[in-house]
């Protein structure tokens, strides 16, 4: 049962890094530095791959 509660917090909080992730990626700011420099912001990179790693521990804690 604590598996199960533990699976559904992390789901829930990896599909929010991921969309926050997301929104930092495509924000004008981060669209700007990518045009000048190339670079992704580290906050954009921590969203999306924290929140893919919370979504893949969450699922298989669900099983």
């Amino acid at each position: 049962m604590m598996n199960r509660i533990i699976g559904i917090v992390l789901l829930v909080a990896g599909i929010a890094l991921l969309l926050w992730g997301y929104d930092v990626y495509d924000s004008a700011s981060a669209q700007v530095t990518r045009l000048v420099n190339g670079d992704t912001p580290k906050e954009a990179w921590i969203g999306l791959v924290g929140g893919g790693i919370c979504v893949l521990v969450g699922l298989l804690k669900l099983k």
